[in-house]
């Protein structure tokens, strides 16, 4: 590997790592200056669309989360060069960062593109798990690999559960928990890419 391929690495790990942070901590500051929101009864994307600070916090929250994830995405590539399957994987990611971005663009009341944004990333995050699941374990990374697959699950078992029993009326937990795997996975695999 090249040092500038390192260096970039080490870049994209850091983003990893602080994407979740950032993220987050905008999203809870919207929900802190919301008194109406709702865990049970509302979607996270309801912040995105309320007067005041609220939405301006939520909407460029995705964004810089969106944005960070996509430096992310590309140490993937790096990460996984040697393996297609493994480029694949990290192609899929940058689209769903790219549908991250997109939520905090086109809020709620912008349909059907806040719709088709919302769906397209909460899809896109598993399917490149499985996805580079399968690279890590092609690379004789299984440890990695069966972390990687156990947050993919995580990330769907908890909209089947949603779709089938609908434990909550309002959509924002089974999207905490799966937007909450997907930065566990993010974390645990850029303190590799700083290895």
């Amino acid at each position: 590997m090249n040092p500038r391929d390192v260096v970039w690495l080490k870049i994209s790990g850091i983003s990893g790592i602080i994407t979740p942070i950032v993220a987050f901590t905008f999203i809870l500051l919207a929900i802190a200056y919301s008194p109406r929101f709702s865990w049970t009864e509302n979607a996270l994307s309801d912040l995105g669309v309320q007067e005041g600070a609220t939405a301006i916090l939520f909407n460029s929250g995705l964004i810089i989360g969106g944005i960070l994830t996509l430096i992310f995405a590309s140490g993937l590539f790096i990460f996984l060069s040697n393996r297609l399957i493994g480029r694949i994987g990290a192609l899929i990611f940058a689209l769903d960062a790219l549908a991250l971005i997109a939520i905090g663009v086109f809020p709620e009341n912008m349909t059907p593109m806040h719709y088709q944004a919302s769906v397209a990333f909460f899809a896109l995050f598993p399917i490149s798990m499985f996805v580079m699941c399968a690279a890590f374990l092609l690379m004789g990374k299984s440890k990695i690999g069966l972390f990687t697959f156990l947050m993919a699950t995580v990330a769907v078992v908890v909209w089947i559960l949603q779709f089938t029993m609908h434990f909550v009326h309002g959509v924002a937990i089974p999207e905490a928990i799966s937007a909450l795997s997907a930065s566990a996975w993010s974390i645990v695999l850029s303190f590799k890419m700083f290895k």
